[in-house]
């Protein structure tokens, strides 16, 4: 009978040892697939990751190209208004060059007018005139001739015309009186 208490013992101690390994396995199963289900949302979300990752990098990429081409399109406005500008600068220094030209010419003709005409006449014309006029005018003639007209006129306006002459007249006057009295 001990025997068979033993038995029954060993059977009940096997039993339980084989129960507790059972459910010991059962949790284990259970929690294998807890992990495979954890591992599946995890890999659904790396590839959801990488899918939004290599979007937003082609959408970058698109962004840069056409950023670049809008670079290249300004660079290249940007040249075409340089050489634009220099060619316009090189045109108003030519047309500067031409109108100084043609004020000289017309300045030298006037001067060559005062020069051919008798002193009393020139004296009486340019007393008439604004004492800066009439000095810009009598600067273009040579000594000689001014001298000859300034005794042709009265003390007062040759005295104020002389102290003009002496002092000189600004360069912005000088332009403006030439170009008016012309």
């Amino acid at each position: 009978m001990k025997v068979g208490w033993l038995f029954l013992l060993a059977s009940s101690l096997l039993f339980s040892e084989t129960t507790q390994l059972l459910e010991c396995n059962k949790i284990f199963e259970e929690r294998k697939q807890e992990l495979e289900l954890k591992l599946e949302e995890i890999d659904e979300a790396r590839q959801a990751y990488e899918a939004l990752k290599n979007a937003t990098e082609e959408m970058l990429r698109r962004k840069e190209a056409r950023l670049e081409k809008k670079a290249k399109e300004l660079n290249a406005t940007r040249a075409k208004l340089e050489e634009e500008r220099r060619e316009i600068e090189a045109l108003i220094a030519r047309n500067e060059k031409l109108l100084k030209a043609i004020k000289e010419a017309k300045a030298d003709k006037v001067s060559r007018t005062y020069a051919k005409m008798k002193a009393s006449a020139a004296a009486q014309i340019l007393e008439q005139m604004e004492a800066e006029e009439a000095a810009a005018v009598l600067e273009t003639l040579k000594p000689k001739n001014v001298g000859q007209i300034l005794a042709k006129m009265s003390p007062r306006k040759a005295s104020e015309i002389t102290l003009i002459l002496r002092d000189g007249l600004p360069d912005k006057e000088r332009e403006k009186r030439k170009s008016s009295a012309f």
